[in-house]
């Protein structure tokens, strides 16, 4: 009864809480513990039990304990029966494959007993949030190679865990719709916002500016100030003819043909609040079989090297003129950006057809 009692009471704590053993096998954790890391257990190793990418079955005694600092806590404290306060580093498995790092500190219990206090369980919740965040993005994601009769490839890099990019690819009738999307803003609101666009871009529409103009009257709905908006380039892909439209998307649209490379521009504003009334248009060109239609965000024209030098447009338009197919342009473009900067700093997104 009185077990029961002491473990209600951990249970309503809010810091994560864990018992181990000598073998170093969890045996108890309290509700917080078990909602910060997604699990329950009975028995389980160390590892098991937060969800180490090491080997959990041998936890303590394979190789990766050697330098693990969640391992060395407990043994520490046990050794010495004193308290023992760690910063702990681990590389969680499954979907998630990230370091995540916490406070842990170490009390003995007696009995070969050994309890750990999760002392800033917040700060890897939020993590392990945008964690989840990222996975659920990447389903946001186009899932296929085809659209209407038409391949295509893409890249997405975010440069962070959350990015503020977003490609769409999808049918109306017959036709192949590409949408690329850059919102404004970094991390978590940026993330949301691409959501929003997700959602409300009317894939339906035939027409890519009546699309345009319906995804910025939901816009407005939102009352967002002005520090919020959305660029947008948007294509229908008929039998003989591209239809397009922008939004405020200043990075052309690239057309490789036989002829060499098209660079489209259409100007107009951007979703945002900061127009009454704004008017979107859409005009049209024409293309033949063999051709690539690419679209892109200012993540890849505006990407620096180590001498503040752009990737930008003639970067794009020399990789695509090398390029045979829209999947040769994708990788070609990865490559030529990683090698040209190192370390991207922004969003990173291309869509490329085979026409």
């Amino acid at each position: 009864m009185i077990e029961k009692y002491y473990r209600r009471i951990i249970d309503g704590v809010p810091s994560a809480v864990f018992v181990a053993d000598q073998n170093l096998k969890a045996v108890f954790c309290n509700s917080k513990f078990a909602a910060l890391f997604g699990r329950g257990f009975k028995r389980a190793t160390l590892g098991a039990a937060v969800g180490c990418a090491g080997d959990c079955k041998r936890c303590g005694r394979s190789e990766c304990a050697k330098g693990c600092t969640l391992v060395s806590a407990f043994e520490d404290s046990f050794y010495s029966s004193t308290e023992v306060s760690r910063r702990v580093y681990i590389k969680l498995g499954g979907e998630e494959k990230r370091e995540v790092s916490f406070s842990l500190t170490v009390k003995p219990l007696g009995g070969g007993l050994c309890m750990g206090v999760i002392d800033d369980a917040l700060e890897l919740e939020i993590a392990r949030e945008l964690v989840a965040a990222k996975s659920i993005q990447q389903r946001l994601l186009p899932a296929g190679k085809w659209a209407g009769s038409k391949r295509y490839s893409y890249l997405y890099i975010p440069c962070r865990e959350i990015g503020g990019d977003l490609p769409e690819v999808f049918t109306v009738g017959s036709s192949a719709c590409g949408v690329i999307a850059d919102v404004s803003g970094k991390g978590i609101s940026a993330g949301m916002l691409t959501a929003f666009v997700k959602a409300a871009y009317d894939k339906q529409a035939y027409s890519p500016a009546q699309a345009i103009s319906t995804l910025a009257n939901k816009f407005s709905e939102l009352n967002l100030d002005e520090r919020n908006y959305i660029t947008v380039a948007a294509v229908r892909i008929d039998k003989e003819s591209i239809t397009y439209s922008m939004a405020g998307h200043n990075v052309p649209i690239l057309l490789k043909s036989g002829g060499g490379i098209t660079r489209i521009v259409l100007n107009s504003p951007p979703v945002s609040n900061w127009f009454d009334n704004a008017a979107y248009f859409e005009d049209s060109i024409p293309y033949k079989s063999g051709d690539i239609l690419v679209l892109l965000t200012d993540g890849v024209t505006e990407s620096k090297n180590k001498f503040g030098e752009m990737f930008g447009v003639d970067g794009a338009m020399k990789t695509l003129s090398v390029s045979r197919t829209g999947e040769e342009f994708i990788k070609n473009l990865e490559s030529n950006l990683k090698s040209f900067c190192g370390e991207l700093h922004d969003d990173v997104t291309a869509i490329a057809f085979d026409l």
